[in-house]
């Protein structure tokens, strides 16, 4: 293949890139052709070749979604050929007399001397040889160097422009060249045979080694030139391939929802009191929510839609919780449990380490989700729409003003309507609906930034290492199951005949007895559940005898936590018969009982080994657990328990029953005076000031309709709870 005739001022004719002045040329190592794609990355280089110049190319496969820059390394001559060029007329020697074949061919090799800078050939010289001369290859870039001792002759080209004869050889002229294409490897040289006419060839021996690789301009055996110190490149990080977030786009949609859900929460929700607002406000912010992944949101498989839609309206049913009590305990759960089912409904999780992840994952959204949201805002937009939607909202504002003042001047019933309506501004009500407007904007940046582009959880619910082998796990499920197996023993000796015995033994009544273990039942019962799941998880189960020994000694230890359980709840059942119930000890009941349908859970999953189901199962649960407590009104429950056994000893603790909420309010306006007077004190200054209609409650209308019924007499101050110190067992709360 021949080389593409140069192009005046290419890097192919002249001096090599790099060279230098004198005997030792600069490196001329190719260059790189770098095609940045974005932002920050190196410059391009320049092209070692031609311009309009052919070129050999490698065809790569790079798997799809690779990130990085694409580079063109050019595949260019590493040496020039050995044939020498002759800058004046070579002078005729005279005839020889024939020669037999092998001495003609040895003897009609043109030589030359090759120097690092002087025997370089340039690209024109050879571009004229090989227009003038006989077609011949070109030389192989490998063969470049001098051949090895004990080969009988080199391949060679003839000198351009001249004939070729058997005579002497002659001294080429200093030369110096950069090759600029690729020559075909291990091609055949040109050589003169017999009476040496230019254009006969010679075959190369098969057996010739290949010579190393020589570097243009460089000395045989000359270090290499320095490349530089390599920074190693930042592997990925866990955002970079598994949440790499939404490409940016420009849609004024999302702010506008975004901005539609904060406001809505910052105008229903009543920040210091429970009521119809906070279902309302959150309401607002899923419709604002939904609305704007409905545009952005990525496609999700049908189940999973299913299941995040679930934990939405799980959410939802939480939150209408404060539209109907008013227990600041379970109001504060509710809350909490509206905030973990958001997170569960958008970012997703099954396992226990998703689910967790999820918690921690919302939040950074929130504030990842900034620049994201942010970015939407330079989108083009229609000036002259712009102009008409502000002046239009504001003419809106304006009539509602004016006319509202001169209707609810008019009328004072209207103006009572309208008072109760429109909140009371001041700078209270100003920073309130501040912090309200922020918090309902994170929620919805990171709702929508999240539904945009979903983390993927699969390397966050990968599979556990099964490292811990029998001798491990056995010896430690075998002691605790022993262990548990003593206590439960003793538990059925207390609870069923043998209790005056263990009572005597501990010196301890029986409500002391239950009393004092309560607490350590449920942390035993917490660290049982996390010593199963560690198991589950790490112990190896590879052979038969392993699979059936774990089977069997945690199925054990999960029935017998599971009767501890009922232990620890028949405790705390009597000791709130023998003192009082309270809406606390109602919850921690529930709690306890929550712990033991987790363990027949655990017990159902060990049959098939299959307990991926247990966690999400497990936070329903919870869910149905709060809505449930909801439903028993546990308040008012402790309040009737309360009053039933004042019925029947004369005791009550009415220094607790006077701190319940509106919630217990219609059970305490029934009991008898002066213990009805001191109950009633506290909650009937929380009800004088009216709600607004966002801060409806259904606890708090009873109260006051039971407190209307009840008459003013009905309620006392701090001399009728002095009086009714008698009362009182114990007069402070357990």
């Amino acid at each position: 293949m021949t080389q593409p005739p140069p192009v005046p001022g290419s890097p192919g004719s002249g001096e090599a890139p790099g060279s230098t002045d004198g005997d030792d040329p600069g490196s001329a190592t190719p260059y790189l052709l770098v095609m940045p794609s974005t932002e920050g990355a190196p410059p391009p280089m320049v092209w070692p070749g031609a311009e309009d110049a052919p070129a050999w190319a490698i065809p790569v496969s790079i798997p799809a979604g690779t990130r990085g820059y694409a580079v063109f390394i050019p595949l260019v001559p590493a040496a020039p050929t050995a044939a020498p060029v002759a800058s004046d007329p070579p002078v005729p020697a005279p005839a020889a007399p024939a020669a037999r074949p092998a001495e003609a061919t040895a003897t009609s090799i043109p030589t030359a001397v090759v120097e690092p800078a002087k025997s370089i050939p340039t690209q024109a010289a050879r571009v004229a040889a090989a227009d003038a001369a006989a077609p011949a290859a070109a030389p192989s870039p490998d063969a470049v160097s001098p051949p090895p001792e004990g080969t009988d002759a080199a391949p060679t080209s003839p000198a351009p422009a001249a004939p070729t004869t058997n005579g002497p050889t002659s001294e080429a002229a200093p030369a110096t060249a950069t090759p600029t294409t690729a020559t075909p490897a291990l091609a055949p040289a040109a050589t003169g045979a017999g009476t040496g006419r230019p254009g006969t060839a010679v075959q190369q021996p098969a057996a010739t080694p290949l010579p190393a690789p020589y570097r243009i301009g460089v000395p045989s055996g000359a270090p290499a030139p320095y490349r530089g110190y390599q920074p190693i490149p930042r592997p990925p990080s866990f955002l970079d391939t598994r949440w790499p977030g939404p490409a940016p786009a420009r849609d004024r949609a999302v702010p506008a929802a975004i901005l539609a859900g904060a406001l809505g929460l910052a105008f229903f929700v009543p920040l210091t009191r429970t009521g119809i607002g906070w279902f309302l406000g959150w309401l607002a912010l899923t419709v604002a929510v939904v609305l704007a992944a409905r545009r952005t949101g990525a496609e999700l498989p049908r189940a999973d839609r299913r299941i995040r839609a679930g934990w939405a309206v799980a959410a939802l049913a939480l939150l209408s919780v404060l539209a109907f009590r008013n227990a600041w305990w379970l109001v504060t759960f509710c809350v909490l449990g509206t905030l973990a089912c958001a997170t569960l409904a958008i970012v997703g999780g099954r396992l226990v380490r998703s689910i967790l992840f999820s918690l921690v994952a919302a939040p950074f959204a929130a504030l990842r989700g900034l620049p994201w949201v942010r970015g939407h805002l330079h989108a083009p937009a229609n000036p002259g729409l712009v102009r008409r939607v502000v002046g239009s909202a504001a003419a809106t504002l304006a009539a509602l003003i004016v006319f509202g003042a001169l209707l609810s001047s008019a009328d004072g019933a209207f103006s009572v309507v309208l008072g109760e309506m429109i909140p009371e501004v001041n700078v209270g009500t100003v920073f309130r609906w501040i912090f309200l407007a922020a918090v309902g904007g994170l929620c919805a940046v990171a709702a929508v930034y999240t539904l945009a582009a979903p983390p993927d959880l699969a390397t966050v619910d990968r599979p556990g290492t099964r490292r811990f082998g029998l001798v491990e796990w056995a010896p430690v499920i075998s002691a605790l199951t022993l262990l548990f197996g003593g206590f439960v023993a003793v538990q059925f000796t207390v609870l069923f005949g043998g209790q005056r015995h263990v009572l005597r033994t501990a010196g301890l009544s029986y409500a002391e007895y239950a009393r004092s273990g309560f607490w350590q039942l449920v942390v035993v019962t917490l660290l049982t559940l996390a010593v199963l799941g560690g198991v589950a998880r790490w112990a190896r189960r590879d052979r038969p005898v392993e699979r059936h020994l774990l089977r069997v000694l945690l199925g054990l230890l999960s029935v017998l936590s599971f009767v501890i359980v009922v232990s620890a709840l028949s405790r705390m059942y009597t000791y709130q018969k023998a003192y009082s119930f309270t809406g606390e000890r109602l919850f921690v009941m529930a709690f306890e009982l929550l712990l033991g349908t987790v363990f027949l859970m655990i017990l159902v999953a060990g049959l098939r080994w299959r307990g991926a189901w247990i966690p999400g199962t497990t936070v329903a649960l919870a869910v149905v657990m709060l809505l449930g407590l909801a439903v028993l009104n546990p308040e008012d429950y402790a309040a009737r328990r309360n009053i039933a056994r004042y019925e029947q000893t004369g005791k009550i603790d009415a220094w607790y029953l006077r701190a319940l909420s509106a919630d217990a309010t219609p059970a305490l306006a029934g009991l008898p005076d002066p213990v009805r007077r001191c109950t009633l004190s506290w909650i009937a200054d929380d009800l004088d000031e009216p709600d607004p209609w966002y801060a409806w409650n259904l606890g708090r209308v009873r109260a006051r309709a039971a407190l209307d019924r009840a008459g003013p007499g009905a309620v006392g101050g701090p001399r009728d709870c002095r009086a009714a110190d008698q009362f009182d067992l114990p007069k402070r709360r357990r």
